[in-house]
């Protein structure tokens, strides 16, 4: 079996999903290629240190500089803030090593779209790591559209809802510039997410709303909620909302799609199920039923033979890292990436212009 050298930027809670799925991804899916954990960077010299000796890596450092340029890393994953997305994948690419990125895609448009260039040119293996629509639940969901299971779909609700910010007592960074608001954190998974069941969207019409104004006495600079119509390249229609402020809600990474054979609901909270409707058989007994994932749906069996025992969020990122793997070791490209990811960060650029003009705007003019 060949062997890749891994460098993780970043050693903080993704980097250390990533280094964990590094570590496993070779036993769970018995990957050609097997990754090698050659070199992770800290914010210094001594986080660099204490996370190659957490993960296991062969060597650390502070400077990123140093772990790109680094001859035995053969593939760099970036899970450091989004602002130095673009700056850290534009100097792996020129080196033609393959990259996956956390998302969002840098600070916006511009970057996504510096870095899509980027790639382009070096012709190598690239991802964006949204890790949640790769759940077993979630990929059967994609199948079942793609299959017509549903029917012509007339109708797509998604959100990203969570409560993590309600506490306003407390001044934090995540108040402060416009790339850490809601729109730059959560609503790029909803719209992730929104683009693999349902495909580009045409055109939005989004209001984004600060609930709080202030935070710990420091006033807040960015979004805590965000919603928008849409309509899609299909014709069809729907609802996209994300929220940090969201009482009650945890996980919440749900969407619902309507068709006229069926429907279909999810939620990440309960991610191990999909609730699925046949609009077929006797009136009296139709309703959703509740499908537990198991063996028969993708990516489930290399991690548990048992139906409804369930996978968890690192086993996401273990499918990620497999996929990535797998775009590297064949040469073909595996979604989402790049090019993917500029789409989500033209969506966003669409849903500030809208809410600042207050009217619809295009995706595709961003």
């Amino acid at each position: 079996m060949a062997e890749i050298g891994i460098g993780i930027v970043g050693g903080g809670y993704m980097g250390k999903a990533h280094s964990v799925a590094m570590a496993a991804v070779g036993a769970v899916f018995n990957t050609a290629l097997r990754p090698r954990l050659e070199m992770i960077c800290g914010s210094s010299e001594a986080s660099g240190e204490r996370y190659r000796a957490a993960y296991g890596f062969r060597r650390g450092t502070g400077d990123w500089r140093r772990l790109v340029e680094n001859p035995a890393v053969e593939a760099v994953i970036i899970a450091s803030p989004q602002s130095t997305h673009r700056e850290i994948a534009e100097a792996a690419l020129a080196l033609g090593k393959p990259v996956m990125c956390e998302k969002p895609m840098g600070l916006g448009v511009e970057d996504a779209r510096a870095m899509v260039a980027a790639v382009e040119r070096a012709g190598v293996a690239n991802m964006v790591a949204y890790n949640y629509i790769r759940t077993p639940a979630s990929q059967f969901a994609r199948r079942l559209i793609a299959e017509g299971a549903l029917g012509r779909i007339t109708h797509f609700r998604g959100e990203h809802t969570e409560d993590f910010h309600t506490d306003t007592s407390v001044a934090d960074w995540r108040s402060q510039g416009e790339a850490n608001g809601c729109l730059g954190d959560l609503a790029p998974h909803a719209i992730n997410a929104a683009l693999a069941l349902m495909g580009p969207i045409a055109e939005l019409n989004a209001v984004m709303e600060v609930v709080h104004p202030e935070r710990g006495g420091v006033k807040v600079t960015n979004d805590d909620q965000v919603q928008m119509m849409v309509r899609f390249e299909s014709g069809v229609t729907g609802h996209i909302a994300a929220s940090r402020v969201a009482t009650g809600r945890k996980m919440g990474y749900a969407y619902e799609v309507t068709g006229t054979k069926g429907a279909i609901r999810f939620d990440q909270e309960d991610q191990n199920a999909l609730w699925l409707y046949h609009a077929d058989g006797p009136p009296a007994e139709r309703g959703f039923r509740k499908v537990l994932t198991g063996p028969d749906h993708p990516d489930y069996l290399p991690f548990c033979q048992g139906p409804g025992h369930g996978t968890g969020y690192q086993d996401q990122i273990i499918i990620e890292a497999r996929d990535f793997l797998t775009a590297i070791e064949t040469g073909q490209a595996v979604w989402p990436t790049f090019r993917d990811g500029l789409a989500v960060q033209q969506v966003v650029a669409a849903v500030r212009a809208s809410h600042v003009a207050r009217d619809w705007r295009k995706p595709a003019e961003f």
